[in-house]
């Protein structure tokens, strides 16, 4: 039997050993998911307080599509959200089956959240992470599941030929790690391999058309989106949303926010102990340190709270996003001048498997018995550490991180909302259980129980796409089984990326020697001590296979819910305004004249801004003078520079106010501006109305 070349590489690709693959399509999206910016709960801190009352930066889905030679494609998203619930990522791929087919699939298609903690909730359908929301909310999950599919469609519409580079540098002082006594539980052996207890690599994908013109540039990088605190309450995409707003504008010039062909974004990876806080954890009032253990403070010195190098949080969110994207532009900059960068090349290829986790039993190798240990999952828990919170966000009561001895009071009210059985406490062993969400079902599942597994691969690129928040050593561990399972059953070196939070979401994973710590990420670890053995296992299964190009099964899908979803969120019941004003009407006009770091203060008589969230438009915009006919816009609601405050002033009459808040950066140009507000007010006798208001002139000078 004999062989011509073209047959024989098409053997040898069909058994992954190399890749019929000459070039990419590819194309890049952005789109608006900006959910209702007042009265409505954010996801993150868990904080009933932290209710939305207004907007500081409108939050966006930004996707790439890649497609190989063969019709193969992938699509992921980054999205800024706290994290990805499932049944929002079932309508985002129904949605695009209605237009596309089966192009796109579950298994093909990877949708991530950057860890924003300042964005409307209520679209994850699980009670638990929707309970501090009030419920499910239909208006944050409608927009955001249109913006997604929206992101991936326009994507899809900008497919060109073109080529995608892999390039990587290290950002210092943006990061630390915010429970280093659980990372020092990890082998000795193992930490002196790396020189940081936090990630500090930038690894970036850009996207380029067949004349180098640059496209896209995605780059991930392991933080949490927790520079703004949770006493912020204006919707913000934070420090990683900051630094793809820097990105996106050096590239899109003369373009709003949000608009233009180049699209840049940061999204998360392996995050789950790593904080943006980097001044460390004080006490609030005596400004000593905290206890390294608990993360708890002597009675009278206040609450340990980690800060970042700012005065305020917008200064930090600022602080932490340059450095950031000054990381990721001067890659883009090294690669103009072809560098450091390597092209990547090689099929396109892609795995998923839904897992079963409680359920789940398989075997780990032990190095101390050198034997094999059986494995096997867990209901989930969340436990005592849990209510405790974090630096970034303390909790509330007396809980403390580390604790692992329970308390016969909370577990009282534990077991009046749902006892844990006696397997379950042995199986989480040493987390004291506080809530036993896995047996619990009314109204409607707690906590997921069956997780999303996937890979993407593009060339020599996998994309590893978990269901939760791994912590810095978890993270590494997988990265490193990863390559050496694709280096076994294919041949190759990899280059392995964590994506976080992506698809579904459940909680955090931890190493089996940070579950001993039990501090807050191991505490809300759901499925036991196993469960990043479970991780590493499944991962390894699926890499194998798909460099094989093996078939795995599906495994059981999620439960659909969205039929039995609840809120106690209530909709605007109607709008008002004062006797001898009207909506629009300008209640404080700005001053005449301003200067360089002034800031502009304009108040509206308003209606409610859930009556309308002006997706892909804005609320209100900066305009100035060209001419005496034209005016243009120059600033947004999705601008930096400005802020959106709304206040309810008469709940019974339905009254209520903008303030609209400008700070004149010193990249302002001089000449006369004006501020446009535009919103829509509910008639108390049913419909819903546009209106419009406008402020007098105003002069920003040089000085």
């Amino acid at each position: 039997m004999s062989f011509t070349k073209c047959s024989l590489l098409a053997l040898l690709a069909f058994h992954g050993i190399c890749s019929l693959v000459s070039g990419y399509r590819v194309g890049v999206g952005r789109a608006d998911i900006t959910g209702p910016p007042v009265e409505i709960n954010f996801m993150g801190y868990a904080n009933i307080k932290q209710v939305g009352r207004g907007l500081h930066t409108r939050i966006f889905s930004r996707a790439f599509v890649v497609e190989d030679d063969n019709g193969h494609r992938v699509a992921f998203i980054s999205a800024d959200c706290g994290m990805m619930g499932y049944g929002l990522k079932r309508e985002v791929v129904k949605r695009l089956q209605a237009r596309y087919g089966d192009i796109y699939t579950t298994d093909n298609v990877a949708i991530s959240g950057t860890h924003t903690h300042g964005a409307p909730g209520g679209f994850l359908m699980h009670l638990l992470y929707d309970i501090s929301i009030l419920g499910f909310v239909p208006q944050t999950f409608e927009v955001m599941a249109q913006g997604l599919y929206l992101s991936i469609k326009r994507a899809t519409d900008n497919l060109v030929d073109g080529k995608i580079f892999l390039s990587k540098t290290v950002v210092l002082n943006a990061n630390i790690n915010r429970s280093p006594s659980s990372y020092l539980r990890n082998p000795e052996e193992e930490r002196a391999q790396y020189e940081h207890d936090v990630d500090k690599t930038l690894t970036q994908l850009r996207f380029v058309d067949k004349e180098n013109n640059l496209l896209g540039a995605f780059n991930w990088y392991a933080v949490h989106a927790t520079s703004m605190n949770n006493t912020n309450k204006l919707v913000t995409s934070d420090n990683v949303g900051y630094a793809a707003l820097l990105l996106e504008k050096e590239y899109n010039p003369n373009k709003l926010p949000g608009k233009g062909k180049f699209v840049g974004a940061f999204c998360s990876s392996n995050l789950g102990d790593v904080s943006p806080n980097i001044m460390g954890p004080k006490c609030s009032i005596s400004g000593n340190d905290c206890d390294i253990l608990s993360s708890t403070c002597p009675p009278g010195e206040g609450e340990c709270f980690a800060s970042g190098p700012g005065r305020d949080m917008f200064e930090s969110t600022q602080m932490i996003g340059q450095r950031l994207a000054e990381g990721a532009l001067n890659l883009l900059n090294e690669q103009s001048q072809e560098s450091t960068a390597r092209e990547v090349t090689g099929d396109v290829r892609f795995i998923h498997q839904f897992v079963d986790m409680p359920n789940y039993n398989g075997s780990a190798y032990n190095p101390l018995s050198r034997k094999l240990d059986p494995v096997r999952g867990c209901q989930p828990t969340m436990g005592y550490s849990f209510a405790a919170g974090t630096t970034d966000g303390p909790g509330a009561f007396s809980f403390a991180q580390g604790t692992t001895t329970d308390n016969p009071m909370w577990n009282f009210v534990r077991d009046f909302i749902v006892p844990p059985t006696q397997e379950d406490i042995k199986c989480h062993e040493p987390k004291p259980i506080l809530l036993a969400t896995g047996r619990a079902t009314f109204p409607y599942e707690w906590q997921p129980k069956i997780v999303s597994t996937q890979l993407l691969k593009i060339g020599d690129v996998l994309i590893a796409a978990v269901p939760c928040e791994f912590t810095t050593m978890a993270g590494r561990r997988l990265r490193n089984q990863i390559r050496a399972a694709a280096s076994a059953a294919g041949g190759i070196d990899t280059e392995v990326i964590i994506a976080g939070l992506t698809n579904i979401y459940s909680s955090y994973t931890v190493t089996p020697e940070e579950y001993q710590a039990q501090r807050y990420e191991a505490a809300s670890t759901i499925f036991g001590p196993h469960t990043h053995t479970i991780y590493m296992d499944v991962f390894e299964r699926l890499t194998k296979a798909m460099m094989r190009n093996d078939t795995v099964d599906a495994g059981p899908s999620p439960p659909y819910m969205n039929d039995v979803m609840l809120s106690l969120n209530t909709g605007v019941l109607f709008d008002g305004h004062p006797i001898g004003t009207d909506f629009g009407y300008v209640k404080i006009q700005p001053k005449k004249e301003y200067g360089i770091n002034d800031t502009v203060k304009a108040t509206f008589i308003s209606g409610n801004p859930r009556n309308n969230l002006f997706t892909e438009k804005t609320y209100f915009a900066i305009e100035r003078k060209i001419n005496e006919d034209r005016w243009k816009v120059t600033y947004t609601d999705a601008s930096w520079e400005t802020k959106m405050v709304w206040h309810r002033t008469n709940t019974i009459l339905g009254f209520s106010e903008l303030e609209i808040y400008w700070t004149i950066s010193p990249q302002t140009l001089p000449g006369v501006y004006r501020i446009r507000h535009s919103g829509e007010y509910k008639y108390i006798l049913g419909g819903k109305y546009p209106y419009e208001g406008l402020t007098q002139s105003f002069t920003v000078s040089e000085d």
